[in-house]
């Protein structure tokens, strides 16, 4: 009878689930999920670093990349161009009918009081010194400033100050991206001790079952067999650590995701109407605290890490059947 007859024939006899190399007890179903889920959890964090990194950046762009503040000292005195009208109400004027901009509008005295208030204390509202006018300014788009903006406000008004945040958002994108680059890294790390870990959990499987091994492949199991059956256990394990992080990250995401929603313009989670603020809220406000992106990446983590274990394992069982002969 041929090799080939005898492995089929040996493959229909072997009952359902047999464990023909005792893998069960050669790769511990324990400490390796547990090893793999901490490394599920800590890639769940790092691509969550990198979520909100993106998202507050794209809220600065949009926030105070898109804001002019303009101040117009002696807000009050008659514009020289525009006899009648005072200074501010010039300015502002021309800033409304300036192309690119969306909106112009000029802060109340209990406005600039407020803003003053956390220097000055509730002396703010009592200051003998004149205040300069200021005007909040929304451009139609991100970082479109009007060119010669400027020019043609000290034309109007001389002394006039237009203040941008391109400087601020600039060091505030070079922040994003670092963070970015950071979370990069540590995912980087985190799959590489996951293919560390599912190596040396494979390798230990090798050296405790080896005796086992080389009379299965004395009796004509192949390489790709053995590797097969190593890395099916690896990748059934990895798997199922790999869900288990994505699943202990969930609830601290949510957390995290509640307590910067101020800060990325995301919607807030508030109580269900008539509860009185004792029930939780609803589910559908929680799950959409979250970006799709970390939705689409949470089923993803259990897949990757069955992928690390299948790659990994296949790789180092190959190898060591190599030194073997």
């Amino acid at each position: 009878m041929s090799t080939v007859g005898a492995r089929r024939r040996s493959r229909l006899l072997r009952p359902a689930g047999f464990d023909d190399l005792g893998l069960r007890r050669a790769i511990s179903d324990r400490l390796l999920p547990f090893l793999v889920a901490a490394m599920a959890f800590l890639a769940l964090l790092a691509l969550a670093a990198a979520a909100a990194a993106a998202g507050l950046a794209q809220h600065w762009r949009q926030g105070a990349g898109a804001t002019l503040t303009v101040q117009v000292p002696r807000p009050l005195d008659e514009a020289a161009d525009a006899p009648g009208d005072s200074r501010q109400a010039a300015v502002l004027a021309a800033l409304r009918a300036t192309p690119g901009i969306a909106m112009a509008r000029a802060l109340t005295e209990d406005e600039l009081t407020d803003l003053l208030r956390p220097w000055l204390g509730e002396g703010a509202a009592k200051l003998s010194v004149p205040l300069p006018g200021v005007i909040e300014v929304r451009l139609a788009g991100e970082d479109a400033v009007p060119p010669g903006l400027a020019d043609r406000l000290a034309a109007i008004a001389p002394d006039v100050l237009v203040e941008s945040h391109g400087i601020w958002l600039t060091r505030l994108a070079a922040l994003a991206r670092s963070l970015q680059a950071c979370a990069a890294l540590m995912l980087l790390v985190v799959v590489a001790v996951a293919v560390a870990v599912v190596a040396v959990a494979t390798r230990a499987g090798l050296s405790a079952r080896r005796e086992a091994i080389g009379i299965v492949h004395g009796l004509g199991a192949t390489d790709r067999y053995i590797a097969g059956r190593f890395a099916i256990r690896a990748t059934l394990l990895a798997g199922s650590g790999g869900l288990a992080g994505g699943l202990a990250g969930l609830p601290l995401l949510l957390g995290l995701a509640q307590l910067a929603a101020p800060f990325t313009a995301a919607a807030a989670v508030t109580p269900a109407a008539g509860s009185g603020g004792a029930l939780p809220p609803r589910l559908a406000d929680v799950l959409a605290v979250l970006p799709p992106s970390l939705w689409i990446a949470l089923p993803l983590l259990p897949l990757t890490a069955a992928g690390i274990g299948w790659i990994t394992a296949q790789i180092t069982v190959r190898r060591w059947l190599l030194r073997l002969r």
